[in-house]
């Protein structure tokens, strides 16, 4: 099974519990020998799922939306995100050097070409900014990829 995620970032600590466990019962649902991870492994759900992956046995692609893409993650990130690259077993580029939403719906649209299902961590609101999480949703949904939406009872977002 090919997992491709989508999901907020900054989400407040309570809420980051709630998903962690609702992304940890995800994985759990999947096979470790089977089981693929796709993320783009920005800042919160990206990486927890990736992580998770992981842990579990599972394998990481990774996709990365632009060479600046790196640059434009919170400084406290980057230690997690290298470590992620690194452990991944295939990366895929979309060839785009900014690090600009169009970049970002760029590489969630190859994400979501690689995936056999979308789990998207999503509030159910429409996208704060272009190539935001209800885009992401919007594309699987228009190519005909399944999407699963996690947003546990309880959860808020700023």
């Amino acid at each position: 099974m090919r997992l491709g995620i989508t999901g907020h970032r900054g989400l407040p600590p309570e809420t980051e519990h709630l998903v962690r466990l609702a992304l940890e019962d995800e994985v759990a649902r999947h096979a470790p020998a089977d089981l693929v991870g796709i993320s783009c492994i920005a800042d919160g759900p990206d990486a927890w799922f990736a992580e998770l992956v992981l842990k579990a046995g599972g394998r990481l692609e990774v996709v990365v939306p632009a060479r600046q893409y790196r640059d434009g993650l919170p400084e406290e990130h980057h230690g997690t995100y290298d470590r992620l690259l690194q452990q991944a077993a295939k990366v895929h580029h979309t060839g785009l050097a900014e690090s600009n939403s169009q970049a970002h719906m760029t590489g969630s649209e190859i994400l979501v070409g690689l995936a056999d299902e979308l789990i998207a961590v999503w509030d159910g609101q429409p996208a704060r900014g272009y190539g935001g999480t209800a885009d992401v949703v919007t594309y699987a949904d228009r190519t005909g990829v399944p999407t699963r939406v996690l947003w546990p009872k309880g959860a808020t977002r700023d």
